[in-house]
Parts: structure tokens; sequence; C-alpha cells
């Protein structure tokens, strides 16, 4: 069994990037134990996919965990509002999206903490990117270290000296396409994912919403072609 420290929490939800923040873990020797929030999405295909994910990579364990911001909405992935499609990308990096969802980084980051204090684990990492997303003030690096310093005022492990948390978003400064190259050679089976906002009721990607178009830029600019998008 892996010592405490050689445990993480690792935020799966079944998307390219999480996917890939899971192998990052996994290759710096990280017994991981993958979260799964399934919180009323829009996209709630993700949640087998993230089920696959983690099997396929072997997790010390994987827990989904069920709450409903549907009760608050105010997003485009928990209300009736619709998803934007076909946006360019200096939209998608200046502007805040109808996607955004209020305060969901700090709720599964929050819940994450919570997993990683009753595991006796002080790494937690997710796959959060301040290059290619879709402008989202909680994926900023200035967000992640406030997260940081507070998780270690609010736990009673760290108030107690026994170890400090820290969040790991190793993808946090990569382009789309370095992140599909690192995944790849991680051995990420990208088949396995799924990144799209609005999906068909097959669950097909819809080809056109933010996440859609983010994910096939960086598979084209990694000269690689995309498994999920690529299927039939």
């Amino acid at each position: 069994m892996a010592l405490p420290e050689r445990n993480a929490v690792v935020l799966l939800s079944g998307g390219l990037d999480s996917a890939t923040a899971l192998a990052v873990a996994r290759w710096q020797g990280y017994s991981c134990h993958a979260l799964t929030i399934s919180y009323g999405q829009r996209h709630h295909v993700e949640l087998a996919a993230a089920a696959r994910v983690a099997k396929a990579m072997g997790v010390a364990g994987h827990k989904t965990l069920t709450l409903d911001l549907r009760l608050f909405g105010g997003s485009a992935l928990t209300a009736d509002i619709p998803v934007p499609h076909g946006r360019g990308l200096d939209s998608m990096a200046s502007d805040i999206p109808a996607t955004y969802v209020p305060a969901r980084n700090t709720i599964f980051l929050s819940l994450a903490l919570a997993y990683a204090e009753t595991l006796g684990a002080f790494n937690i990492f997710a796959g959060m990117n301040a290059l290619d997303y879709s402008g989202y003030p909680d994926c900023r690096p200035e967000y992640l270290a406030a997260f940081e310093a507070m998780a270690n005022l609010a736990t009673k492990d760290a108030v107690e000296g026994k170890g400090r948390y820290r969040i790991h978003a190793p993808l946090l400064r990569l382009g789309k396409a370095e992140i599909i190259r690192l995944g790849s050679a991680l051995g990420v089976d990208y088949a396995l994912t799924h990144s799209c906002y609005d999906p068909t009721a097959e669950g097909r990607p819809c080809g056109t919403c933010d996440s859609c178009l983010l994910r096939l830029k960086g598979f084209q600019d990694a000269g690689m072609a995309d498994p999920v998008m690529a299927a039939p």
C-alpha cells in the first residue's frame, strides 16, 4: 500500500484534460484516488467516460459524488440556457461564457480536499488550464494558489502540522496540443474521453461548442486525429 504522502486525489471529469492530469499523477508515482462529480451537468455522458478512464488507468479507487447544481442553475450546463456554438478563439479567451458554472471549481476542489483529508493524503490533482480554456476565472494560477493557501488554513491535519496540502495543476501553462502530446506519451487513450458540452441524444459530440472546438484545434495542432470526433 502506498504511503499517505504518495496518495493523491485526482478530480476526474472524463474529459481530455482531467484524464491527462491523472496520467501525470500516476507517472509521478502517486497512488491515485479518482473523484468524479455528478452535478446535474447537461453533458452527463462524461460520467461514463470518467469510469472508463479510471478503469483503464488502474486507479486505487474511484468515487462518484452526486450533488445537484441544477437547484441553483446560472449556467448553460445546469439550466435551460443555450450552449454557445461556433465562437471564435479570441472570444473564448476573453469572455466568460454561459457554460461557466458558478463556483464549480471551488466546490469540486473543496470536495477533493475533504476526501484527501480522510485519506491522509496531501496532494490534489486537477486538469485546470490557463491557456486553451474558455475564459473561466477559476482556472487561473492565482485562483489555485489562493485555494491552496486556504486549504492549509482550513484543515485539521494542516493546522496540526501533519502535512501541507498541494494543489497540482500540471496542465496549467500548456496549450491543448501540448496536453495531447503529453497524454499520448503517457499512454492516455483519448478514445475513452468525452469533452462536448452539448452532446447529441446518442452522446456524440456536437463539434461546435467551445470544448469541441478547442479539442479539435488541439488535435490538429498536435498533428493527430481525434479518435472521438473521427469515430462514426
